[in-house]
This record gives structure tokens, sequence and C-alpha cells, in this order.
């Protein structure tokens, strides 16, 4: 007697794909299976970021399950949507020179539990403590009540939104029927406000508190200048901090547009130790945005300095596959842009034989010193 295949769904697939509806119907791609892929590629590499920086702090259990993240941590895919913007011409932060950031007051607890909350978020995992400060004092807090409604669609957008606490019902147009259905619903975290702010364009969605509730609110001006302006300012200065680095020559300018979005910031203070000498789990490679570093290796139980004139290291645990083959420190406070693991070993292609001539070198600075004789 033949056996009935039995079949389950798998964990999380359920809440992934209704997370991926939701932005299908936000951003009405033209090519909605171009739009997929981007889609999954983004966010399985915002997931694993999300899981490097955990094994990099060494801490301890996960607080929330992976496959449960809200539908507003969740890529953007820009540049496929039909909607018709606002004005004819798009947002150029770097207009307004004469912009000033709003100062809103919050206490000590209130403003570590919303950086907290910020740095959850992908729209921020990549900005600088500078720029992080200002939005963190620009927004305010927005108490809700039940059935209120926060944006709607077809409006203008006003301002972007960090759910505090309470539930949300998110609600979009059916483009046959034109009625109202409800798509998804916030539960106590997550962000939402931010494309119709991004892409100059109207509401797509109208959002009703489903509960009393508490939201942070960050204006449109702000919105702009700080998080949009940010990041394409961000984007140059990476650029052009690649273009100085001499084992990059190789790359192409599009392939030097790939890295510079890859990047990370990182930042460590006077003495602190950016990489150890001996650490198997080598996650990354880092460029020198600010500040020097000293580099020493150990003779016995002495650290030696090594003579150092780059401005990138890390790099040679990557390319060689093994343990990290020298310890590096902050020598004042520095600023570091940092390149995952995945990404060096997917991007810097061309570059991996000028890298493995430098272990060489490498090894030639250790002899001069009598290391390892």
């Amino acid at each position: 007697m033949a056996t009935t295949p039995q079949f389950s769904i798998p964990p999380g697939l359920s809440s992934l794909l209704e997370e991926f509806v939701v932005k299908c119907i936000q951003e009405n791609p033209e090519d909605i299976v171009e739009f997929a892929a981007d889609y999954f590629n983004m966010l399985k590499r915002f997931k694993e970021k999300k899981a490097a920086s955990k094994q990099a702090a060494q801490s301890k259990k996960e607080s929330e399950d992976k496959d449960d993240l809200a539908p507003a941590e969740q890529p953007i895919i820009k540049g496929r949507s039909r909607r018709a913007a606002v004005s004819a011409e798009p947002y150029n932060p770097n207009e307004n020179a004469d912009f000033k950031a709003k100062f809103h007051p919050k206490s000590e607890e209130q403003r570590n539990h919303l950086k907290k909350k910020l740095l959850e978020l992908w729209l921020f995992e990549k900005f600088h403590r500078e720029d992080l400060d200002v939005i963190l004092d620009s927004m305010f807090e927005k108490k809700v009540s039940p059935e209120e409604i926060i944006i709607k669609v077809g409006d203008e957008g006003d301002n972007f939104y960090v759910i505090n606490t309470g539930e949300y019902d998110v609600f979009a147009l059916d483009t046959n029927t034109g009625a109202s259905i409800k798509v998804h619903t916030f539960n106590g975290t997550g962000m939402f406000g931010e494309l119709a702010l991004m892409h100059n364009s109207l509401r797509n969605a109208t959002i009703v508190a489903k509960t009393e509730g508490t939201l942070w609110a960050l204006d449109r001006s702000t919105f702009v200048q700080v998080v949009v302006g940010g990041a394409q300012r961000r984007r140059e200065r990476n650029i052009e901090l690649l273009k100085s680095v001499s084992i990059l020559k190789e790359l192409k300018p599009d392939e030097l547009d790939k890295v510079s979005d890859a990047l990370y910031p990182k930042e460590f203070k006077d003495g602190e130790a950016v990489i150890r000498e001996g650490n198997e789990s080598a996650y990354c490679m880092y460029f020198i945005e600010k500040g020097k570093v000293r580099v020493t290796v150990k003779d016995g139980e002495v650290e030696k300095t090594v003579e150092f004139d780059k401005n990138y290291f890390g790099e040679l645990a990557l390319v060689m596959n093994q343990p990290r083959s020298a310890s590096v420190y902050a020598v004042g406070e520095c600023k570091f842009a940092s390149l995952k693991k995945d990404d060096f070993e997917r991007l810097m292609g061309p570059c991996k034989e000028i890298m493995k001539r430098n272990a060489k070198e490498y090894e030639e600075q250790k002899k001069k010193l009598g290391i390892g004789m």
C-alpha cells in the first residue's frame, strides 16, 4: 500500500512570505522576479551581519528567533516602483546648507532604550556615532490611542516612526477593487513611514493603532538630511577611502562601488584591541578611516611592535584562511570601515594575489625581528 507523503510547513515560512508580500504591495515592482531576488539576497546579508556581530561581541543567547524579523527590518529595494513622486525633482540632502536639527530632551533611560531600538533596525546599522546622536536628539515621543490613524495612504510623508510599544495594523489598497485590506500587524517592534521620505513619494499604506502605544518620530527634514543624506555622504567617503588603498588598484569603478556598499563602520578607543593574534574567528578586514594603529606580534611572552605603514589590515587571515597573525591596537580615537569575510570572498578576487605578496613581506619583517626563528 502506497504511503501518502507527509508535508509540514518549515518554521518561519509563513511570516517570511507575509513580510515579502507586504513589501511587494508597498513597492509595486515592475519585475517581481528581480525584486524577489534582490529582496532575499539583501535579507540574507542583513541576517548574516546580525549573526557576525553577535559572534564578535561574544553575546550570550539570542533574544529573538532569527526567523522572526519584523517587516520593517527588511531591506528596501529601490528604483522599481511605479508610484508617482510628490515632485518631479528627487531630494538632494546636500542642498539645505542652513539645516539645523531639532532637539527634543530625553532621560538617559529613554535615550539608551531608543538607541537600542535603532541599532536593531537595518536602516541604522551603518551609522557612525555622530549621526546616530543627531537622530537620538531629534526624535520625539508620540503617544497613540486605539484606532488612531498614524499615516494615511495618499498623504505626503511628514514623519518617520520607530515603534516603542503597542500594536499597529497596516492597510493597503487592492489595485483591482480599490478596497482597503489589512496586510500586516506590527507587534511592539519595527519601523514605518520611511518609504515616502526616502523616495519623495506619497504614503502607500495606512497604519492604524490597534492598541494604546508609544512611537518615536523623526521629522521629514531631519530624516532627509541625516538619514538619506548621511547614507549618501558615507558612501562618498567610503569610495574616496577605498581609492587610497593600494591593494584595490585592480578593482574597476563598479567593483569599488560594490565594496563601498558592503562596508560597516567600527569605532575603537585609544589602546583598545581591534584584533588579537591567534584569534581563529577572523570574520572581517579593516580600512583605516581615522586614526592610527599599532601592530604587534608575540615572541614568547613578549609583544614586539612590527613596522606598519598601510591604511588597511586584517586581510591576511582571510586570504590565507588562517588565525590572526598579529594583534592590532587603536592609537587614539579610531574609525574603521570593515568588510565582512563573505563580502571579502565575493568582491576582492582581483586583489588576492597582491594580498598574498603582502603575506610574504610580513613574514620577512618577523624574521628581521628574530620572531619565529
